[in-house]
């Protein structure tokens, strides 16, 4: 479980937007970017080229 600190600093490091925490597939999700940021071991991976890009259903799932 991450801090609820730490998700009220972390924004996406392209758009620097809001990010939103998907604790069942365990990312975070910036809408603007359509990006999933994964997170390992409690660790955010804030890098660009480990994100994945979010298909058409999953944008409009948040």
């Amino acid at each position: 479980m991450l801090d609820k600190k730490l998700l009220g600093i972390l924004v996406c490091p392209l758009c620097k937007g809001e990010l939103h925490y998907d604790k069942s597939t365990q990312e975070l999700v910036c809408l603007g970017d359509a990006l999933a940021f994964p997170i390992k071991d409690d660790v955010p991976v804030m890098l660009i080229e480990e994100a994945r890009e979010l298909s058409l259903d999953e944008r409009e799932k948040y």
